[in-house]
């Protein structure tokens, strides 16, 4: 029965590569994205899935991924003082990071399986590490919702005890961070912007904190404030060298 174009596209974005990585070792990669199919079948991605080979077997991938019930899509965290009305309490409300999680099913398939899964897991524990310590960041697509921008918190054994095979599964813990670097420079403000940038402020900047001029204390550097003068103390007289 032949396979359909759309169910093998649905089937390579949520099943076989539904992660991203972003940045860090995929800088040099034309638009800084690397599937995670690229890793997991490092060996047979090349002459087989782009090489249009009839006899790729989707079903035979090293690793298929699954969303694992309890990701969010909004999360939000609310005062707990009382509420003047509703409109105060909608406007009390702080977003929280977005949480997601993805299990990997990885079992050894064949003769050779043991051999490859060493293998394969290794090079993706390498590569995950190196893109990490880069700062890269992974972009997760579900059915339901497309992730950006995520950390990599945790990559665990989730093993079924009911099968005999040892680390059949793994899952992918991201965290979803509300500010980018993009966001934090969109939200610097004016007066700041022309400060990185070296441009000149005319007028005086107008700092928040307290009135220079509060109080009726006088300033310590005009003579009527808690220092005395210098000016009227005799000099120490000093041998001369």
């Amino acid at each position: 029965m032949p396979i359909s174009p759309g169910y093998i596209a649905y089937k390579l974005a949520f099943q076989l590569s539904p992660i991203v990585l972003t940045g860090g070792v995929a800088t040099g990669i034309p638009g800084s994205m690397l599937p995670i199919i690229a890793l997991t079948e490092a060996a047979s991605f090349v002459t087989g899935l782009l090489s249009g080979a009839e006899d790729v077997e989707l079903d035979d991938f090293f690793a298929h991924f699954a969303p694992v019930p309890g990701s969010t899509l909004i999360d939000q965290q609310i005062g707990t003082y009382p509420f003047a009305n509703q409109t105060v309490a909608a406007n009390a409300t702080i977003a929280q990071p977005l949480q997601l999680s993805m299990l990997m099913i990885c079992p050894a398939r064949d003769e050779l399986g043991y051999a490859t899964k060493l293998v394969t897991m290794m090079a993706l524990k390498a590569a995950l590490d190196q893109h990490n310590l880069s700062g890269g960041t992974y972009t997760v697509i579900t059915p339901a919702y497309f992730y950006t921008n995520g950390i990599l918190t945790g990559l665990r054994d989730v093993s079924n005890a009911s099968t005999k095979q040892p680390q059949n599964a793994y899952q992918w813990d991201f965290t979803f961070p509300l500010l980018t670097l993009e966001a934090a420079q969109s939200a610097q403000n004016s007066l700041m912007s022309k400060l990185t940038g070296n441009t000149q402020v005319s007028g005086q900047p107008a700092w928040s904190g307290l009135s220079t001029t509060a109080g009726s204390t006088g300033s310590l550097s005009t003579g009527t404030g808690v220092v005395p003068s210098a000016g009227s103390l005799p000099a120490i007289n000093t041998a001369p060298l």
